[in-house]
């Protein structure tokens, strides 16, 4: 785990040397504001829900852009194979990377808190359902950053990583359009669907089993992605 925590170092200190990390970060913020102040004023009730709506949203697009350069970039650069020669573990280098996106999404969702402090000031805030929705944020966040960090372990291409980042976080999204408790299986499907486990806790419903699935797919794509790490390692 040390060693996880020295790569994550490292790894935040090459995303904040870049111009993109901060780009990216602004960009999270307007776009979030826009579309939260913009249902704000239109519903004018002392609530984050406008936030938490927009946030599945854009996570598509900012998740696989936070995502893409993690090992992809280590590839085209040809520092992949130098780091993974070293005495270091591949899912330590994995796990480390996941972490440094992770606390960069937390950076994220910490400069939208003025947005809570705003509305408390307009009105009477339930601190239940923004305390549930920001950890359903982040939770929801960490699940499409580690299948963006699955897509920029199988190419060396950023662009590329990006895109198939999108893909696959479209894929876990689209889930959303399936649900439907009355059909056989429907039961099934809804589990599976990112956005009633998020809906419930952004309602302020902290459930262990929404923890649970959030915790068990960041663990799939994150398993995966060492799995293609270790592949191409002795390929």
């Amino acid at each position: 785990m040390k060693t996880a925590w020295i790569i994550c170092r490292r790894e935040l200190g090459a995303y904040f040397a870049s111009p993109m990390a901060y780009i990216i970060l602004a960009g999270f913020v307007a776009f979030t504001g826009f579309l939260f102040f913009n249902s704000f004023f239109t519903v004018k009730q002392a609530r984050l829900d406008g936030l938490f709506h927009a946030l599945p949203l854009v996570y598509l697009f900012f998740a696989p852009a936070m995502a893409m350069r993690l090992i992809a970039e280590e590839r085209d650069l040809g520092t992949i194979e130098l780091l993974l020669t070293m005495p270091v573990r591949d899912r330590e280098v994995v796990l480390g990377k996941y972490l440094a996106a992770l606390i960069m999404l937390m950076v994220a969702l910490a400069a939208t808190l003025p947005f809570a402090y705003t509305v408390s000031r307009l009105g009477d805030l339930d601190l239940g359902p923004v305390i549930g929705g920001y950890l359903g944020a982040l939770l929801l966040g960490g699940l499409y950053l580690a299948a963006g960090l699955l897509a920029s372990s199988v190419t060396r291409e950023q662009v590329i990583a990006f895109i198939v980042g999108l893909i696959l976080c479209f894929a876990v999204y689209a889930l959303t359009w399936v649900v439907d408790a009355g059909t056989a299986g429907g039961g099934i499907v809804m589990y599976l669907s990112p956005a009633f486990h998020f809906g419930n806790l952004s309602r302020g419903y902290v459930e262990l089993r929404s923890v649970v699935y959030f915790v068990s797919g960041i663990a799939l794509f994150v398993l995966l992605a060492v799995q293609v790490l270790e592949a191409r390692k002795w390929g």
